[in-house]
C-alpha cells in the first residue's frame, strides 16, 4: 500500500490517518533528517492529536522538534529553507475537516518520490534510541514573524491603500496571518470565515466555494479566497466573477515579462489549463510548457529548466523567484501589485484572457487502456483549433475525455464523438 499520494500522506482521520501512522512517520524521519524538525498545522480539530503523535515519533528517533503552531504551508516551507532543515505540515489543504494530512518539507521543497518511498519502507520498523539521545520540544515563537518580515522584504514599496478587499480565509491556517499582512500594506480589509472551531475549515467557504464570498461583495470591492493551508488562492473581480488560477497566470505572466522577471519567457501549466490562456500568452510572446496534473510536476519542470512561473487553475501558483512552493499570500500581492501599477481594475485585466468552454465526459470501462487505439489517435490528429485530452482516472475505472475550444456546441459534439468511439472499442474487447 502506498502511503504517500501526490501531496504527502492524506486521508480520513482515525480511519486511514491514525496517530500510529503519524508516530511511525516521525520515527522514520530520524533516519533521514539531522538535528531538528519544524511542525506547523492548520485549524482542524485532529491536528493536535496528530501533532502529539508526530512529536513522540520524532523525539523518540533523536530529533528536536520546533512547534510553529497554526501557520500556512508556504510559511512553514520558508522556515525550513531559512533554517536549512525539515518540516512537517499537518493539513489536508482544501479538503473537508474529517480529512487531514502530513506533508514533509525539506529545505523549502516537497520530497521527491524516491525519498518518500524510502521513508515509507522505514516506517514499517520502529527504532527507539537510548533515553539520553531522545530529542526535545521547543516552542518556535519567531516563525510567523520571520515569514512576515520576509514578505515585507519582497515588496518594500507596495502601497495598497486604494484597495478594498473581502478576504475569505476558509476558517483555515491563514485566518489571522493573511488579513494582518494585507492590512499592513494599507489595504482596507473585511475578513470573512475567520472563526475556526476545528470543524468548519473549508466548509462552504474559501477558494473551493466562491459563491460564499459573493454575499459580501459591494461596489469597488474585490475578493480574495484562500484554502485551508493557504497555498492557493483565487479572486472575485468587481462584478463578482471568478478570477481563477489560469486568469491569474495570464495577468502576472505578462507583467513579469515586461519587468524581465519571466525567465525564458515561459510559463508552466498542466494539461488541464485552459486553451484560452495558452492563446493569450502566445499572443504576448510567451511560451507554455504543459505537465501532468499536480503542482509537484509543475515545480519539477520549473527547477529542471529554469522557469520561474507556473500553476494550476485551482489557484496554486508558484512564483519561484519569490517562494519554493505555491503561496496564496504571495499570489495575492503579485496580482494586487499589477492592479496598483497598471491603474486597471481586476475585471479589465481578467477580461483580456479568454476562458474557452470545456466539456468533460467520463466513461466507465473495465480496461483503462482501451482508448490507446489507432482509430482514436487518427481522430485526434484531424481535430483543428480544439484541444482533446483523453486520459485514464488514477483512482477509478474511468476514462476522462476533455475537449475545449472557442465554441461550446462544437466542443460538446467532439467530446461525444470520442465517447461513442471508446464505447465501441470497449464492447469489441
Amino acid at each position: 500500500m502506498n502511503l504517500f499520494g501526490t501531496d504527502g500522506i492524506r486521508g480520513m482521520v482515525n480511519e486511514f490517518l491514525t496517530p500510529e501512522l503519524a508516530f511511525r512517520l516521525g520515527n522514520a524521519l530520524g533516519k533521514f533528517v539531522d538535528k531538528k524538525v519544524f511542525i506547523a498545522k492548520d485549524t482542524r480539530n485532529s491536528c493536535d492529536m496528530l501533532e502529539a503523535a508526530l512529536i513522540a515519533g520524532l523525539t523518540s528517533s533523536g530529533l528536536d522538534v520546533y512547534r510553529c503552531g497554526v501557520m500556512s504551508t508556504p510559511a512553514l516551507a520558508l522556515i525550513t529553507k531559512l533554517e536549512d532543515s525539515a518540516g512537517i505540515m499537518i493539513s489536508a489543504s482544501h479538503n473537508p475537516p474529517e480529512y487531514n494530512g502530513l506533508k514533509v518539507i525539506l529545505k523549502g521543497y516537497k520530497l521527491p518520490d524516491e525519498i518518500e518511498e524510502k521513508i515509507e519502507k522505514e516506517m514499517k520498523d520502529i527504532k527507539y534510541l537510548d533515553y539520553k539521545k531522545i530529542g526535545k520540544v521547543f516552542e518556535y515563537k519567531l516563525a510567523v514573524e520571520e515569514y512576515i518580515n520576509y514578505i515585507h522584504d519582497l515588496y518594500p514599496k507596495l502601497d495598497l491603500s486604494g484597495i478594498k478587499l473581502v478576504v475569505d480565509v476558509a476558517n483555515g491556517a491563514t485566518f489571522k496571518l493573511n488579513p494582518m499582512v494585507l492590512e499592513s500594506f494599507g489595504a482596507k480589509v473585511e475578513v470573512v470565515n475567520n472563526k475556526p472551531d476545528g470543524f468548519n475549515i473549508n466548509r462552504n467557504c474559501g477558494s473551493t466555494h466562491p459563491e460564499n464570498a459573493k454575499k459580501y461583495m459591494k461596489k469597488d470591492r474585490i475578493a480574495v479566497l484562500y484554502d485551508g493551508d493557504g497555498d492557493r488562492c483565487i479572486f472575485l473581480d468587481e462584478t463578482g466573477e471568478e478570477v481563477h488560477g489560469d486568469k491569474i497566470l495570464g495577468i502576472t505572466a505578462f507583467e513579469m515579462k515586461k519587468q524581465d522577471r519571466l525567465l525564458k519567457d515561459t510559463v508552466v501549466l498542466t494539461i488541464l489549463s485552459n486553451m484560452g490562456l495558452e492563446d493569450y500568452l502566445k499572443s504576448k510572446g510567451i511560451q507554455i510548457v504543459r505537465t501532468k496534473v499536480g503542482d509537484r510536476y509543475i515545480l519539477h519542470e520549473m527547477l529542471k529548466n529554469g522557469y520561474v512561473l507556473g500553476g494550476e487553475k485551482s489557484g496554486h501558483i508558484i512564483f519561484l523567484d519569490r517562494s519554493t512552493t505555491g503561496d496564496g499570500l504571495i499570489t495575492t500581492l503579485e496580482v494586487l501589485k499589477v492592479l496598483v501599477e497598471s491603474g486597471k481594475s481586476l475585471f479589465e485585466l481578467s477580461s483580456q484572457i479568454p476562458d474557452y468552454p470545456q466539456v468533460m465526459l467520463n466513461i466507465k470501462v473495465s480496461n483503462k487502456n482501451v482508448y490507446k487505439n489507432e482509430r482514436i489517435f487518427e481522430k485526434m490528429k484531424k481535430i483543428k483549433d480544439y484541444r482533446v485530452i483523453i486520459r485514464p482516472s488514477g483512482t477509478e475505472p474511468v476514462i476522462r475525455i476533455l475537449v475545449e475550444g472557442p465554441d461550446f456546441e462544437k466542443s460538446n459534439a467532439i467530446a461525444r464523438e470520442f465517447y461513442r468511439e471508446i464505447e465501441i472499442l470497449a464492447r469489441e474487447e
